[in-house]
Formats: structure tokens, C-alpha cells, sequence
């Protein structure tokens, strides 16, 4: 008689990329620029498209290229610590980055953390350097990603700062909020909040156990 196969269960860990492993991107433009306007993100508003819109509507207004952002992004590097939390937490789950973020943003950040496997979205670029359009890899595509990770049968542990994360944390088996601002604390109070990589770690770990109880 054949024995039983023993249940197992494989978790992956989703991070979002802004805020949790690198500074915000378009707040050091921001800062470097001295256009306040840019200084908005999914923190202060929900909606990506309407953010985008504005964003694109600045850059254009001010006739800053992708060569002026980009100039920006290679004086940045990971958050302190992030790189030791990514490479502990690759010990301990499969990782995947879902982010807001575009490409032509973030390759240079992600040498730095490994080349961690990332999905994201990507932007519209003119001969001249001029940032047109940004082209989803489709609509909330990290809440989608982690259907899909369930359709797979793996259970999903998932981490973010900010609005757009909320519908990938709601959609995992276990959500964490990592660093967030107060006012997405208040408005989702169901998910526990980690303040250091330290804290973060533990957090997973407490996941996992609940999903594996």
C-alpha cells in the first residue's frame, strides 16, 4: 500500500519595492527639483492613475526628461538594512517584489539588492527623453499576482507602506504593514505594523506559523 503523501505548504513572500527597500523615488525628485508638487505618492493619494496623471502633467510642465530622473536615481541606494533583511528573508521564503514602480526606474536599485525578481510597470519614453505615457502590466497587478500565486496553491505573505499596497495585503494569507504613515494605520487597523527589518523578520515568522498552525 502506498503511503500518504505528507501536506505541504509553500509560502511566498511579496514585498512592494518603495518604502520598504528603497527610498521613494519620485520624493527625491522632489527634493532635487525643489517641485513640491512631486513630493505626492500613494501615501497621500489612492488613486495611481490620478497620482500618475500629476506626476506626468509636472514632468511635462517642466520639461524634465527621463534623464533628469534617472541622474536622481543613481545617487540613491537601498534603505539601511534592507539588503540584509532581503538576503535573510530569500534564506527563509521564495521572494517576489510587486511594485508601482516602472523599470526604467528601478534597474539600477535592483543591481544593488541582487537583482531580486521584480514585476512591475513601465513607462512611455520619447527619442528626446520625454516621458509620455506609463503602461500597467495591468490594473492593481500586485492584488492579481497574488491570485495568481494562490491559483498556484502557494499561500502568500505579503508587506507594504501605502495605499496601493492594501489591496495585496487584503488579498494574502497574512498581511503586514511595514513603516506605514498614520493615516493608512487608522484606516487599516486589521494588519500588523513593523517599524524596523527587525520587526519585519519577526512579523514573517509569526505569519508563517499562523499559516502553517
Amino acid at each position: 500500500m502506498r503511503k500518504k503523501q505528507p501536506a505541504f505548504v509553500l509560502e511566498i513572500a511579496c514585498l512592494d519595492l518603495e518604502g520598504v527597500l528603497i527610498p521613494e523615488i519620485w520624493i527625491n525628485v522632489a527634493q532635487k527639483t525643489g517641485i513640491d508638487e512631486l513630493l505626492a505618492t500613494t501615501r497621500d493619494i489612492p488613486d495611481y492613475d490620478v497620482l500618475m496623471t500629476q506626476r506626468l502633467r509636472i514632468l511635462d510642465e517642466h520639461n524634465l526628461k527621463i534623464q533628469d530622473i534617472q541622474e536622481v536615481i543613481d545617487g540613491l541606494g537601498p534603505l539601511e538594512g534592507a539588503k540584509d533583511f532581503l538576503d535573510w528573508l530569500k534564506t527563509e521564503f521564495q521572494v517576489v517584489i510587486l511594485s508601482d514602480t516602472f523599470y526604467e526606474f528601478a534597474d539600477p536599485l535592483m543591481r544593488q539588492l541582487g537583482n531580486p525578481t521584480l514585476f512591475c510597470h513601465k513607462l512611455g519614453i520619447s527619442e528626446e527623453g520625454k516621458v509620455e505615457a506609463y503602461h500597467l502590466r495591468m490594473p492593481d497587478q500586485k492584488r492579481e499576482a497574488v491570485k495568481r500565486f494562490h491559483e498556484l496553491n502557494f499561500k502568500v505573505i505579503a508587506s507594504g507602506d501605502s495605499y496601493n499596497d492594501t489591496t495585496m495585503l487584503g488579498e494574502a494569507d497574512r498581511g503586514i504593514l511595514f513603516c506605514p504613515p498614520q493615516n493608512v494605520i487608522d484606516e487599516f487597523p486589521q494588519y500588523p505594523v513593523a517599524t524596523n527589518y527587525n520587526e519585519l523578520k519577526e512579523a514573517f515568522l509569526e505569519a508563517r506559523a499562523a499559516i502553517r498552525a
